[in-house]
């Protein structure tokens, strides 16, 4: 660990950051095309006005389609998904699986169709 204040200190929400951006650089090596526009973010928890179609626990991720001139979106909830995770390869993991999920369901496509080893947490 590095002392706070130092150039390679990372912060907890910055070392998910960059899982995130992880991710979103792997999938728009094969999705470009369809992703060009989309917005990508983290926030630290989810809202407290779950879409009617959002029920049954806490949100880990959710998506939000293009409309009125607005790009589409995709958000990770970066304290849920840690809370989630045993370690950090398991953070990568889960990481992963929620940007699949949520860009597929932006694109209307599987996740299996996003990523073929969806699911595979190792």
């Amino acid at each position: 660990m590095f002392p706070p204040g130092t150039p390679a200190h990372r912060t907890r929400a910055q070392r998910f950051d960059d899982l995130v951006l992880d991710v979103v650089e792997d999938l728009d090596r094969t999705w470009a095309t369809h992703l060009r526009g989309t917005e990508f973010a983290v926030e630290d928890v989810p809202p407290s006005d779950p879409a009617p179609w959002e029920d049954g626990g806490v949100l880990l991720g959710r998506f939000f389609p293009p409309e009125a001139g607005r790009p589409g979106r995709v958000v990770v909830y970066r304290r849920p998904t840690e809370v989630r995770a045993v370690d950090l390869e398991d953070l990568a993991d889960l990481v992963r699986d929620v940007v699949v999920e949520q860009v597929a369901h932006l694109l209307a496509r599987t996740p299996e169709e996003i990523d073929p080893n969806f699911g595979e947490r190792g």
